[in-house]
């Protein structure tokens, strides 16, 4: 699970669950010639002896095009998993090695190729069976009774990231709109969730794990709750209901569904899976989706690189599509410590389903998908004291906003001291997480409480807002979180607009107000 936010490296510090809060063609390569009328022609048969592998091809839309490049899928010893017509997209399986060298030299075509290393797995099934709820610690029993006294939720004295952003006071004003959704993209979602239960939207959910979007009853929870949790935590950082129970999300008025596109028991997140979950949102009215991953099994996608091309372009359609549909989507910005404007960036981590080979790429060049997609709000981690999280990857010009991630040389004093992320887990349990992938959804939710608060206002305008809203602590004299006397990282830019925050750190009672 390298790709997820919190899990990249150092920056997943998850307490167990038990202790934290209960914690184309069918030719031969090179052997292609153009048949009369357009046609294509197969001069020898295709050759599938090779790993069964997933790929995404991507084309015009005209549908002519797209009817021709699916006869040449087919003829190249592919089988179809999806056609997305309207972005022009199709999403494949073939065990031929030469699939995606064949199909890039079908007219019409773009790019074509694998989305992972990996052979294909068998698909598992989607039932996790019954959650069971763990009781509240007894050690966290006096301080969720205070809570509870003060009129917030139990467990709400120990979110510090709630106030960091004024969302306990926004909630007074306004928990967001019942007509507002954040579709979460991500390893499921645990819709028995008794803080999540209020809010989820099921009717909005969906497995895309295949690449084709399953709606059947619970296909958007977790294969293995002990392991696919990060949805159900980013879910509950959004939009967990102030019910008297547990925890509070920043949006708790708001709903939200669940998109699963993790694999079973790698909890990889391939290109086909993340273009049916963009599309599935736009197409079902989603205002904002939260993207707290990277898209498997490459950091960065080159243009260079014929797989990776295709990888970028497919997702990047799909996100646009959904821009277009008038979904705002947030993504994380990665947990590497890079800088993402730097003129070289040392890639060890790729690919991450098979085995990395260390490379230097150009981040001018290479993208980090979704995150650094055109119109995605790109999200830094903050810790307690407004200072960068020392795992958050910065960038001038990389970073839009900046939110609570956690960071454990950050820590609040009583009653929390701890200076992560606590939110939802499988099962009725709550835990502290850190990482960017806690920061994104805390801009999720602030990104839902303003279409709440606009509801007719386009992505373009959302995002302007959540920049313009933003408080900008400025750049540190000195980065040294960990205290060892060694500068970490250099900020750059100005009180406004800088590297480590972007505009700055969101803020969830202005989003209410204006």
């Amino acid at each position: 699970m390298a790709h997820l936010r919190t899990r990249r490296r150092h920056a997943l510090l998850a307490v167990p669950v038990g202790l934290a809060l209960t914690a184309s063609l069918g030719f031969l390569p090179g052997a292609a010639t153009a048949a009369p009328q357009g046609t294509f022609a197969v001069q020898a048969p295709v050759t599938t002896d090779g790993p069964q592998l997933s790929y995404v091809v991507n084309t015009d839309t005209a549908r002519g095009t797209v009817a021709k490049v699916k006869k040449a899928v087919t003829q190249a010893g592919g089988s179809i998993v999806a056609v997305y017509d309207r972005i022009g997209v199709i999403v494949a399986h073939s065990k031929n090695p030469d699939f995606g060298k064949t199909l890039r030299a079908v007219p019409g075509v773009t790019s074509a190729g694998a989305t992972r290393t990996a052979p294909l797995a068998p698909a598992a099934t989607t039932d996790v069976g019954k959650p069971e709820k763990v009781k509240l610690p007894k050690a966290l029993a006096q301080s969720a009774a205070r809570s509870a006294t003060a009129g917030a939720e139990p467990l709400e004295g120990l979110q510090w990231d709630l106030a960091a952003i004024k969302a306990d006071k926004a909630a007074k004003v306004n928990p967001g709109s019942r007509n507002v959704t954040v579709g979460v993209i991500d390893t499921g979602v645990d819709d028995t969730h008794p803080d999540l239960k209020p809010n989820f939207s099921r009717s909005q959910s969906a497995s895309c794990v295949t690449g084709k979007a399953d709606t059947s009853p619970g296909a958007w929870r977790p294969f293995d709750p002990a392991e696919d949790y990060h949805g159900t935590h980013v879910a509950g950082s959004i939009a967990a209901a102030r019910n008297g129970v547990g925890v509070a999300g920043v949006a708790p008025g708001v709903k939200v569904s669940g998109i699963k596109v993790s694999q079973d028991k790698t909890s990889l997140f391939y290109a086909e899976s993340v273009v049916c979950a963009f599309v599935f949102a736009a197409d079902h009215g989603i205002a904002v989706t939260n993207n707290s991953y990277y898209v498997d099994p490459w950091l960065y996608n080159c243009d260079d690189d014929p797989d990776q091309k295709a990888i970028r372009e497919s997702v990047g359609r799909a996100a646009k599509y959904a821009q277009d549909k008038g979904t705002i989507n947030v993504a994380s910005a990665g947990n590497s410590a890079h800088d993402l404007a730097a003129k070289e960036i040392t890639d060890t981590t790729s690919p991450n389903d098979t085995k990395p080979l260390p490379r230097k790429i150009d981040p001018s060049k290479c993208l980090d998908v979704p995150a650094q997609l055109p119109g995605v709000v790109t999200v830094a981690a903050t810790g307690v004291k407004s200072l960068k999280s020392y795992y958050s990857n910065y960038g001038q010009g990389q970073i839009d906003v900046a939110a609570p991630g956690g960071d454990r040389y950050q820590v609040p004093g009583l009653p929390a001291k701890d200076g992560r992320i606590l939110s939802t887990m499988p099962g009725g349990d709550w835990a502290y997480l850190q990482g960017t992938s806690m920061a994104a959804p805390h801009v999720a939710g602030v990104a839902a409480l303003l279409k709440s608060t606009h509801p007719k206002s386009s992505p373009q305008e959302l995002q302007w807002l959540l920049k313009a809203q933003a408080d900008n602590p400025g750049c540190p004299t000195a980065y040294d979180p960990d205290g060892d006397g060694k500068i970490d990282a250099t900020c750059v830019g100005n009180q406004h607009v800088n590297s480590f925050y972007g505009y700055g750190i969101v803020d969830a009672l202005d989003a209410v107000q204006d």
